[in-house]
């Protein structure tokens, strides 16, 4: 299965001999540096590219292009030789684009040589930037590991290898500029994505004038500062393309749609390997009118499967209608500035009836355009509003919010479900319709829940207490989710209280007695903890290296782990810090989770030790606050937590359940 990495996170490689693929929307120039221990460059002769494309063990494209294969053998790797980082750049002096802003976001896939993808990053949140450090490979204690970069260099390849500390950079920079120039005209522009696995009767985005072409890379009218996407990657918003391009892509476009007519909204990137959806069971829709909505109607093997694919596309759907709409909305206004314009440079124009008239017949083609791609938009929304009610009463326990029927039912699993649902999203042209924001099972990162006020309208109506027991009962929530998806005894939560602060909070999971143990106060109570935790990696490491994982100690609990953390950083030492870090970037490769409750802006003060934690993590919030983002368009969403109806007893009665079935596992 492949993994979609986001920002800082990382993969085990099991193959040595691999292909780095990458796609992009425009020519750009594709290189690979060799790093020692520390990352530096020893010399221009550690970095493959156009001009000496090949190194021990690795070979790169000769020239810029939009799409590159780059070969990669690690056990030709000289042994000095620890981190392989693939670079991106846009040529120079080719009158291309100058930013990886004004382009579609590089796609980098690690795959085997047979063509299998081990892991995937998409490269998103560049602005500026002319250069990027797209992914590395990286060896660790013997064995190599794939991590997503993402940093850009607005000052270009120069800046970039000034800071891989390479004492030639100016020099190596100028000199790939150079053999890039000699053959960019043989540039090739970049093939059409795969289809979607996802098959959808969706309505179509709202679209103005002279604009056309499939719905691949969107654009948002709202900007938010370093948001974080509901799928994990932390990306800025997109900037807006030209007014005649609604999805600001350089792909090759099919042939136009009948205006009005339906939009493939299919993922680029995912390709159909499932059988198609059972037949519908709604009735037909009459001549004219949408079909109606079924839950259930995405492929998949399993009805989990395919309600899991129907709210994804769903999200898709509104994504890219939110951003169609955005951009009409924008070439609208755009337009109108422009015949303004041109009416006020005209002297004889600026009084009289005649201007009075260019600037009314101005605004009513504004209105007219505005007021067309509202009544789209409208229509869209209709649709996935009739098919979010459909679908959420059909959603199975760990897709539910916790005030569905579904729970009464409820009943400990037998086998893992595919994803969890951790909140729900909103736009704020749609504020009604929610999207649940579902993540995968097991989880591939930790999670930071947010107690400060972090900038949001909600958090400001609440005082510092209030948000950290709020905190704390999302938290909670979170994790009681987390057990009751789970079978009997594959899922163990341990909890640090240093100061007891979250006692409270935490009465639902200490009374049923679904802990590991009762929550670990005091700085031996924290050490002992985080120690044994930290072992339990580094065993699980070894017995997979080795290639004997049945070589664990007996009695060694096998089950997923998750640490809620309360309060932090307060009581927790440099040591404790340290390994709080560890586990936040080894743990989830093997079972072992973060969960962090503290105020993410009182912890960035502690200084820049806490920065790799808490970006490894993904940021929610006890409130809603809309600092998440998709990868696609950069639409700052809306992100809520499902809470625990108030007066529920829905929460003590799994959980009874769960201790029940956990006591007769062990």
């Amino acid at each position: 299965m492949t993994a979609e990495l986001v920002r800082g996170q990382n993969h085990p490689l099991s193959q040595v001999r691999l292909e780095i693929r990458v796609s992009a929307g425009t020519p750009i120039v594709a290189a690979a540096a060799l790093g020692d221990e520390q990352g530096r460059i020893h010399g221009v002769e550690w970095v493959a590219h156009p001009g000496a494309p090949t190194l021990p063990g690795l070979e790169v494209s000769r020239q810029a292009a939009a799409d590159h294969r780059l070969a990669v053998d690690l056990d030709a790797m000289p042994e000095a030789v620890h981190r392989v980082s693939v670079l991106l750049a846009l040529p120079t002096g080719v009158g291309g684009p100058t930013s990886f802003g004004a382009v579609p976001a590089p796609f980098v896939a690690v795959t085997g040589l047979d063509g299998a993808e081990v892991a995937s990053y998409t490269v998103a949140g560049l602005e500026s930037e002319s250069a990027v450090v797209a992914l590395e490979l990286y060896r660790r204690q013997g064995a190599w590991k794939v991590r997503a970069i993402g940093q850009g260099y607005a000052g270009g390849l120069a800046d970039l290898f000034n800071d891989q500390g390479l004492a030639q950079a100016h020099q190596l920079a100028g000199g790939i500029n150079d053999a890039v120039a000699q053959g960019v005209a043989r540039s090739i522009p970049a093939p059409p994505r795969p289809d979607s696995d996802r098959s959808r009767q969706a309505a179509a985005p709202a679209v103005g004038p002279d604009q056309s072409g499939q719905a691949q890379q969107g654009t948002s009218g709202a900007t938010t500062p370093q948001p974080t996407s509901p799928y994990g990657n932390q990306t800025p918003g997109q900037p807006t393309p030209p007014p005649n391009s609604p999805y600001g892509t350089t792909d090759p476009q099919p042939s136009a749609p009948t205006p009005g007519g339906p939009i493939d909204y299919s993922h680029p990137r995912r390709q159909n390997a499932a059988p198609p959806p059972p037949p519908p069971t709604a009735p037909p829709a009459q001549p004219g009118q949408p079909a109606q909505p079924v839950a259930g109607d995405a492929t998949g093997w399993s009805m989990e499967e395919r309600l899991y694919n129907q709210v994804w596309g769903m999200f898709e759907d509104l994504a890219r209608t939110t951003a169609a709409y955005r951009s009409a909305v924008d070439f609208a206004e755009s337009r109108m500035e422009k015949e303004l314009d041109q009416v006020l440079s005209d002297p004889r124009s600026r009084i009289g009836g005649q201007g009075d008239a260019a600037r009314e017949a101005a605004q009513a083609k504004h209105s007219q355009l505005v007021n067309q791609a509202r009544a789209t938009l409208d229509r869209d929304l209709a649709q996935l509003s009739a098919e979010s009610q459909v679908v959420e009463p059909a959603l199975p326990p760990a897709y539910a919010r916790w005030d569905n029927p579904v729970w009464h039912g409820y009943r400990v699993p037998m086998e893992i479900p595919m994803a969890l649902r951790l909140g729900e999203l909103h736009l704020p042209e749609s504020a009604e319709l929610r999207i649940p924001m579902l993540v995968r099972l097991p989880l591939e990162r930790g999670l930071w829940i947010d107690s400060g006020r972090g900038g949001s309208l909600e958090g400001s109506f609440h005082d510092s207490h209030d948000l950290s027991r709020l905190a704390m009962e999302t938290a909670v929530a979170h994790a009681a989710r987390l057990l009751a998806v789970y079978p009997a005894g594959e899922f163990t939560v341990h909890v640090i209280d240093p100061a007891g602060s979250g006692a409270q909070a935490l009465a639902p999971l200490v009374q049923t007695g679904v802990l590991a143990a009762p929550p670990a106060v005091g700085a031996a109570g924290v050490g002992d903890v985080l120690a044994r935790l930290t072992q339990r990696v580094d065993l699980v490491q070894m017995a997979l290296r080795a290639g004997a994982p049945d070589s664990l100690p007996p009695g060694f609990d096998t089950s997923q782990q998750l640490l809620i953390v309360n309060d932090f950083p307060h009581g927790f030492d440099d040591r404790a810090v340290n390994q709080l870090r560890y586990l936040a970037d080894e743990g989830p490769a093997v079972g072992v989770h973060l969960m962090m409750v503290a105020d993410r802006e009182e912890a960035a003060g502690y200084g820049p030790l806490l920065d790799p934690l808490w970006r490894a993590l993904l940021r929610l919030t006890p409130v809603a606050d809309d600092h998440l983002a998709d990868p696609w368009v950069g639409h700052a969403w809306t992100y809520e937590p499902s809470p625990v109806p108030p007066g529920s007893q829905v929460l003590q009665q799994v959980l009874t359940q769960v201790a029940a079935a956990r006591a007769k596992h062990w």
